[in-house]
């Protein structure tokens, strides 16, 4: 009887390691009444989830501040050309300060159950892509956060680099060129990719599966992309509206 209870018990183990794992895109911000990507009470709203993760978006100020943004401009202010004093001028539509990766990795630290997944944006040279690797490992490691992180990238330079610096780390490539072969031959852990691109390449995932690779695609918020995924066998999907694909 306890050989039959512990084989229920380790059967029940591999189903959850096999189900398809939900990733909260920028956060979970679709709320009602909605809040603001990428801002601290969307990672708030993803750790209530009880998901895997929740992804967000670093970026390098002018006077080297890590700061969270998905795209290049804050209000006008191009980050990578304004010092964070002038950015911080300007809140968040939700009222938030605009906050930097310290604030982020501060709430992230309250939940060690929800994964963070760093996504690290590509810069105008290597060397400035170098120096976010650096700062953001630095910060990560600093707050004990490694094993709470991931990361990702559309830069195959800032991946190969983080793994440069941290072999250890899980780094996933974003951009969506290279097949499952050509990212273990990079020596990254997986990819996530636009559901898309496994349209087009339908044995991809169950290439990068047999290679032993992670496989997740973004930015899932339909239900039959989601199912047509899931059927492949794909271990994340990054989407806007994980509170409802979480329990599908």
């Amino acid at each position: 009887m306890k050989n039959f209870i512990l084989g229920l018990a380790v059967l029940s183990t591999v189903l959850m390691k096999a189900q398809t794992q939900i990733i909260a895109h920028r956060g979970y911000w679709q709320t009602q009444p909605p809040t603001t990507e990428n801002s601290i009470k969307s990672l708030e709203n993803a750790q209530k989830l009880k998901i895997y993760g929740s992804e967000f978006d670093v970026r390098m100020t002018k006077d080297g501040v890590l700061v969270i943004n998905h795209d290049e401009h804050h209000g006008d202010m191009e980050i990578s050309e304004t010092n964070f004093k002038d950015l911080e001028k300007l809140k968040l539509s939700n009222g938030e300060n605009f906050p930097t990766l310290k604030d982020y990795l501060k709430q992230g630290k309250k939940d060690p159950s929800v994964k963070l997944i760093v996504e690290v944006k590509p810069i105008k040279s290597q060397e400035k892509e170098s120096e976010i690797v650096q700062k953001t490992i630095k910060m990560i490691k600093d707050m004990k956060l490694e094993s709470q992180s991931e990361f990702i990238s559309f830069s195959l330079h800032i991946c190969k680099e983080i793994k440069r610096v941290e072999p250890k780390f899980k780094v996933q490539y974003l951009n969506g060129e290279l097949s499952p072969a050509q990212i273990k031959s990079e020596g990254l852990d997986g990819l996530d990719y636009h559901y898309s691109i496994f349209e087009k390449n339908p044995t991809w995932i169950a290439e990068a599966k047999a290679l032993g690779l992670i496989t997740n695609s973004w930015t899932v918020n339909d239900l039959p992309v989601y199912e047509a995924l899931k059927k492949q066998g794909i271990g994340f999907i990054t989407t806007n509206i994980p509170d409802q694909l979480k329990n599908k």
